[in-house]
């Protein structure tokens, strides 16, 4: 391997310009000794003579440097000549490639915008998510106070600053129409937290940001644009929002700046942020919470410092407000892993997918080249006769292989600026998807690519056809020699054929999967539903009285409407993934303190069982009660905390929602719905009866007709008895359970896809390999022919040798599977990770389409002519 060695090692031929240098440097030493100096003298001046060691160096290497440019350039010349000589050969290399580091390339623009790239803030790793929970509570609330947030943000010594945010959806009403905008109320410190600053005007004053001041806004780019067309001018200008709530500030907004385009706020709906006086009567309750708590940690500070911090702060606010904060705990998480959530788990999964793709692509390719090299023996060998070195024979056969990568590479960046796309659009809820671009890092990676194919692809090809001699090779050219075998392409062979039954048995259980999940029975009915929002806003909770009388009567304005069924609220989708469990207490009865009552929290109106044909078991479905508030279960709960007895009756309690303590007494039982998700199986769920309208709230319209002709009429009713207030969100809740899905659906259309690639390349590596075995065989079988051998018996020995390569690429596969497919556990539905059917039917269809690929090159190995054969010898 000395020939390796000097490829990789510089310092081989940084010692030959060392060797050089001392060799004359000795001979002008001689020559000064003789001349009658003396040793020391003669070296001296011979070094004089001779020049600085490090500027000589550097002349030696130019002089080097020159023929290796030219050697690389002759090489590329001579590769692009080939190119041209064999085009369908290097197409379909190129082609092969192209699919292989584009699928490749577009998964990790994902993985590099999503997981591995920072937030793009300035020193995005110091930003931090700050959550509050109670240690013995299973407890969704994570929100802070504004109070607690000023002494988290005042007390800690960790922390550069502390901010919070709370967003709700406002009906802008300065055009003519109300149009929907998100809100987001900040508390102070806001920018400095972001690192960021306005693109156009200012940040807000300390006189804005208490109760009562001047009202300030900035806008987002994206408004800014579609408002204003981009004028300058836009700042300055007042926003007014819907009506003026009694008691509070006034809805005409001024705006004081424009934040640029690269300001990705974690809502990225978001289109203006206001600020919300910490010093506002309403903020000043220790009990009520809204904020999402984000800070900014100081440089050097690790998150268990700063966690470790905050919770002596919190220890010491437990001692000084017992009643509200000595149960609470703090806890600290990077904002990106927050942003990202489970994404990373589906993204990792793919880029594993495209990477099994890639090698798949390689070793197809591999053994394209290995049966090329058998055909360019005669060559090789004219140019090691030649005086050709075998690093130079190898350098110029890599120098081919790259030329082909970098070819794909450049077709594949175009896949994946076209998959860049395809993300965005089908998976719009992916985490930081707007950041997924074609940049340099991607580009770099594709480079990447084509280099480590170049080796995984040209090197063992190359070693190969230049390890014989030159008599060696001269004799092999011979047409009148029989063909021995060659186990290494039949090694390749199988290995695509083990990697692409890993990946359609990941394929394939995912199918399964969705397949299981359209067959459940979600325990309502989805059709003929109609969902829409009206913007809402928490200040209108002051007066709860008007607030329901509100909502009821745009509920039986809705109920009026012709084609409407029935009409309700519900605080979130029934069977959209989400968690909105909460711990309870039921008064009746002995609790056993280790039994915790966790329920499925969920608050509905009047009518919201009819309008989603969920079953009402016994008693009564939801009431209006103006004294209490009624309560309905469902079986699961029943069944599971009281058995045989009844349920109705019984009072709850929950104090989940610090700042609303919920009671209310069980009034009806119904059927069990999956209400979490239809992957999800139905738990123990709590109605609260509310006909109150929060924002977030969605309105549930079954219809008798089309849901989406009610649409427009809707609209038009609501505008009419709410003219300041803008609907928006309309959709049918089919629609909402396919988007709900959607990262799931496309994960499986992109593994499907990835595998049914990697089972076309199996096979065409198959089918190529044995076309070629036959050609070169095409003596060795045309003599069995003429010695009696039966066409049949010809067929099957070349059909055996190739399915017998499939089915040992098949056990490969499965052993491979059963090792890979638990990353798949947590994202099946109704089907095992080891399911038997999906494993059968994976080795089924390899070994079906495997058939063919086998036996049209055995078919034309036995309609070979031998006389035809024996006379071209």
């Amino acid at each position: 391997m000395n020939w390796l060695k000097s490829l990789v090692r510089k310092d081989s031929q940084e010692k030959e310009f060392d060797r050089e240098l001392r060799f004359h440097i000795r001979e002008l030493t001689q020559k000064n000794i003789d001349a009658g100096m003396r040793p020391g003298e003669a070296h001296r001046q011979a070094m004089l003579e001779f020049g600085g060691k490090e500027q000589m160096t550097e002349r030696l290497r130019e002089v080097h440097q020159i023929p290796v440019v030219e050697t690389l350039a002759m090489n590329l010349r001579f590769a692009w000549r080939l190119v041209r000589k064999a085009p369908l050969f290097s197409l379909t290399i190129i082609l092969t490639l192209a699919l292989g580091i584009g699928a490749n390339s577009a998964v990790f623009s994902a993985i590099d915008a999503v997981l591995l790239r920072s937030l793009s803030f300035p020193h995005g790793d110091e930003l931090v998510r700050v959550q509050q929970y109670t240690p013995k509570e299973k407890s969704p609330q994570t929100f802070a106070a504004p109070t607690r947030l000023e002494d988290w943000n005042r007390m800690n010594s960790t922390f550069q600053a502390m901010t919070g945010y709370f967003v709700e959806d406002d009906s802008e009403t300065s055009g003519s129409l109300p149009e929907k905008l998100t809100h987001a109320f900040v508390a102070p410190r806001f920018l400095q937290v972001w690192g960021v600053s306005p693109a156009l005007g200012r940040d807000f004053t300390p006189e804005e940001e208490l109760f009562g001041g001047p009202n300030a806004v900035l806008i987002s780019a994206r408004l800014w644009r579609r408002r204003f067309g981009g004028n300058p001018d836009a700042v300055g200008k007042a926003l007014q929002f819907g009506s003026p709530i009694p008691g509070h500030r006034p809805s005409s907004y001024t705006i004081v700046g424009v934040m640029s385009p690269s300001f990705l706020f974690p809502d990225r709906d978001a289109d203006l942020w206001s600020p919300s006086p910490v010093n506002a009567p309403y903020a000043q309750n220790r009990a009520v919470t809204w904020y999402t708590v984000i800070g900014r940690l100081k440089p050097g500070v690790s998150i268990g410092k700063a966690e470790a911090d905050l919770a002596t702060v919190q220890l010491q606010l437990g001692k000084q407000f017992p009643k509200t904060d000595a149960k609470l705990a703090v806890q600290l998480f990077p904002l990106k892993q927050t942003l990202v959530g489970d994404s990373q788990r589906s993204l990792w999964i793919l880029f594993g997918s495209v990477t099994l793709l890639l090698l798949i692509a390689c070793t197809n390719i591999a053994a394209l080249l290995l049966a090329r090299m058998m055909d360019r023996e005669h060559e090789i060998a004219v140019r090691f006769s030649l005086g050709a070195s075998r690093r130079n024979v190898i350098g110029q056969l890599l120098t081919e292989v790259f030329l082909l990568a970098f070819l794909g590479s450049l077709a594949g960046l175009g896949l994946a600026a076209g998959a860049a796309r395809l993300f965005r659009t089908f998976t719009p809820n992916l985490p930081r998807v707007e950041e997924i671009t074609l940049d340099w890092r991607i580009v770099f990676y594709a480079l990447v690519s084509a280099l480590a194919v170049t080796f995984l692809c040209g090197m063992l090809p190359a070693l190969r056809g230049t390890r014989r001699g030159i008599a060696g090779a001269l004799a092999k050219s011979n047409k009148t020699q029989v063909s021995g075998r060659n186990q290494v392409q039949w090694a390749l062979v199988g290995v695509q054929v083990a990697l692409a039954v890993t990946l359609l048995i990941g394929a394939g259980l995912l199918q399964r999967s969705l397949a299981e999940l359209a067959r459940v029975a979600p325990g309502f009915d989805p059709t003929h539903v109609l969902t829409l929002q009206i913007s809402e806003s928490y200040g209108e909770t002051g007066d709860m009285k008007a607030l329901t009388q509100r909502t009821n009567r745009i509920l039986e304005t809705l109920r009026a409407v012709p084609g409407v069924e029935a009409a309700s609220l519900v605080s979130s989708l029934p069977g959209v993934p989400g968690r909105q469990q909460i711990e309870i207490k039921i008064v009746e009865g002995e609790q056993d303190p280790n039994r915790k009552v966790i329920v499925d929290s969920r608050f509905v109106s009047t009518g919201y069982f009819a309008a989603m044909h969920i079953p009402v078991l016994v008693g009564e479905p939801c009431q209006d009660s103006p004294n209490a508030t009624p309560v309905t279960v469902n079986r699961s709960f029943a069944n599971t905390y009281f058995g045989q007895g009844p349920a109705i009756g019984h009072h709850l309690i929950s104090t989940a929602y610090s700042g609303f303590p919920l009671s209310g007494e069980i009034r009806g039982v119904v059927g069990d719905a999956r209400e979490q998700g239809l992957n999800s199986e139905p738990m123990p769920t709590v109605y609260w009866c509310s006909n109150v309208a929060f924002p977030g709230t969605y309105y549930v319209v079954r219809t008798r007709g089309e849901p989406t002709a009610l649409a427009d009429p809707l609209r038009r009713t609501i505008h009419e008895i709410e003219p300041s207030r803008s609907v928006f969100d309309v959709a049918t809740l089919q629609e909402h359970l396919t988007g709900s899905f959607a990262e799931d659906r496309l994960r499986t259309i992109l593994l499907s896809l990835f595998a049914i690639t990697a089972v076309s390349l199996a096979c065409l590596g198959l089918y190529g390999t044995l076309s070629y075995f036959v050609s070169i065989r095409r003596r060795e079988v045309g003599l069995r022919l003429a010695l009696g051998a039966m066409r049949q018996h010809i067929a099957l020995r070349f059909l055996l040798q190739g399915l017998r390569v499939s089915v040992v690429g098949c056990l490969f596969g499965l052993a491979l599977a059963a090792a890979s497919v638990r990353l798949l556990s947590g994202m099946l539905y109704g089907v095992s990770s080891f399911d038997p059917v999906t494993f059968a039917g994976v080795i089924t269809l390899v070994l079906v389409v495997a058939v063919p690929a086998t036996l049209l090159p055995a078919v034309r190995a036995a309609r070979t002519d031998p006389m035809h054969v024996l006379r071209d010898e």
